[in-house]
């Protein structure tokens, strides 16, 4: 579990199509992040893997549901990813409960700037407009982020100077595509709602 609070921007180094559909991806973090244990979870761009090797480079092998539903078979050498280590139970819990499996990929229509800050605008992507409220959290490449205004097909957050500095979202344009949680406690709150019906 994470909590959509970026800890770095690392790099890709290499996506290597492996036996089968299975693809190994490799990402080097940036100064200062620390070693990665086999076995560990981290969000790569807000998608949960599993670190299957141990050093300062991180390795995970991604199946074909990971890269059907993300972005992630779609990066290159060279492409930066927001980087988060697995939640540890014993401090503050910043932004909010992001599991890291990624819904659906939404894409950037508009992004302004306004007094400062900026104002992103996204797609929603299909089946999944009732968990996006106004005011509610969602989980963008990985980021914590609060919808500022809900639309029929469409919402916004607002970034601050610090959150666009600190993740890719700064390097993102109109068009980019992007990995899409909802909430948490949203997708538990209507499920419930729902089989009580």
């Amino acid at each position: 579990m994470f909590t959509g609070i970026v800890a770095g921007v690392g790099r890709v180094v290499s996506l290597e199509r492996r036996r089968g559909r299975s693809v190994r991806l490799v990402v080097l973090p940036p100064p200062g992040y620390g070693s990665f244990r086999r076995g560990e979870s981290v969000a790569v761009a807000g998608v949960c893997v599993t670190a299957i090797e141990k050093g300062r480079r991180l390795a995970a092998d991604l199946s074909a549901e990971t890269l059907r539903v993300t972005t992630l078979g779609e990066r290159r050498a060279g492409d930066s990813v927001n980087l988060e280590r697995a939640l540890e139970w014993r401090g503050r819990v910043s932004g909010h409960f992001v599991l890291g499996h990624v819904d659906a990929v939404s894409k950037i229509l508009a992004i302004e700037e306004a007094s400062g800050s900026w104002v992103y605008r996204f797609s929603i992507p299909r089946g999944l407009g009732r968990h996006v409220v106004s005011k509610g959290s969602v989980a963008l490449d990985g980021v914590s982020l609060t919808v500022a205004r809900r639309r029929a097909r469409d919402f916004d957050v607002a970034v601050i100077p610090e959150t666009r500095r600190r993740t890719t979202l700064a390097a993102n344009g109109p068009g980019d595509h992007v990995n899409f949680e909802v909430d948490l406690l949203s997708r538990y709150g209507r499920s419930a709602r729902e089989s009580r019906s």
